[in-house]
């Protein structure tokens, strides 16, 4: 009892504790029972699935805020909000990349879970990285805060460049350095197939693992933008990690919804690099101009969910009766990416 009441990293263990409790058990549900075999998630499912992990990360929410007092819980939802939005980038660029390797449908739940528990272990490091910097020098705020506007500003006047998966580095050193089959094997990332040389048994990557590694990478560019915003919120580190967890746990159940409607979410981006640049701006607000006094909490929630909403709303209206634009090939024969060779 004395352990579980104990403090890790500013929060008592029974904190953490129930929470990695119910990470694990969404996923053994999601994996274990929901999706046991391997197909296509439907619109309707998708979004059916995904209502019910936005109402366990509420109820989660609604659970910090009762016991650990108003402030941590909005601080909580604020950051789950703005993650949950930019998230809706990174299923762009996931469907890009599911495009480009050729992954069906019906494969791509099983590696985007598998792609959500390297996101729960890599966010964890990144974060705790970031709370033993902010608590050695709290001036690393700053520069987070200015990371922040600067990213904002260069997000609303940045182009719509695609991802370029074909020259991806990950792509290439991969493909330069292990044995890759030129052909899915179901959901497996790794097989046994014989060399083309010399016949033998040798152990080769399937294009699904490739997709695998690329989605997590584009993750961790996700990241440095969403994981700064957090920490401008927040330096609780309780909080951090579980709103940009709870955020993230349910992306793959959205993902399927949301791949067929992202581009009516054109507009978005600018009322998402409005949120960051607001963000970032209020921590020299609160300790230059407010003398050090904590920037309100609830004006946070509400800009935040204001912004996030007119984005979502005006790229609806806007892209309404606009047709579904071309996704690119997938990779051809010659495509090193592809290659069985070593």
């Amino acid at each position: 009892m004395e352990f579980l009441l104990s403090d890790w990293l500013g929060t008592p263990v029974w904190f953490w504790l129930s929470f990695l409790g119910l990470v694990v058990a969404l996923t053994a549900f999601d994996l274990g029972i929901l999706h046991k075999e391997d197909r296509e998630m439907g619109i309707s499912e998708s979004l059916k699935l995904s209502a019910f992990y936005i109402s366990v990360a509420l109820l989660f929410g609604a659970w910090v805020w009762h016991t650990r007092g108003p402030e941590p819980g909005m601080q909580y939802f604020t950051g789950f909000f703005i993650e949950k939005a930019l998230s809706i980038d990174n299923v762009f660029v996931i469907s890009l990349i599911f495009s480009y390797f050729a992954i069906p449908a019906k494969y791509q739940y099983r590696a985007l879970l598998w792609g959500i528990v390297a996101v729960i272990v890599l966010r964890g490091l990144m974060i705790a990285g970031g709370a033993a910097l902010v608590n050695e020098a709290y001036w690393v705020l700053y520069f987070f805060a200015a990371f922040l506007v600067f990213t904002g500003i260069k997000m609303f006047f940045a182009g719509d460049e695609p991802m370029d998966v074909a020259n991806n580095p990950a792509v290439r050193f991969i493909s330069t350095h292990m044995r890759v089959t030129r052909e899915l094997h179901g959901h497996r990332f790794f097989v046994r197939t014989p060399d083309p040389k010399t016949g033998k048994m040798v152990r080769a990557a399937t294009p699904l693992f490739l997709a695998l590694v690329v989605i997590n990478l584009a993750d961790l560019v996700f990241a440095v933008d969403s994981v700064p915003a957090i920490f401008a919120i927040t330096t609780d580190t309780f909080i951090v990690y579980t709103s940009n967890i709870m955020a993230i746990l349910g992306l793959r159940a959205l993902y399927f919804a949301l791949a067929a409607l992202v581009h009516r979410f054109h507009y978005l981006k600018y009322a998402l690099a409005a949120v960051l640049v607001f963000i970032g701006a209020k921590i020299f607000v609160a300790d230059f101009l407010l003398g050090g006094d904590k920037f309100p909490p609830a004006i946070s929630l509400g800009v935040t969910f204001a912004l996030i909403a007119a984005g979502i709303g005006y790229s609806l209206w806007k892209t309404r009766g606009q047709p579904e634009p071309d996704w690119p090939t997938g990779m051809g024969p010659d495509d090193p990416a592809r290659s069985d060779q070593p």
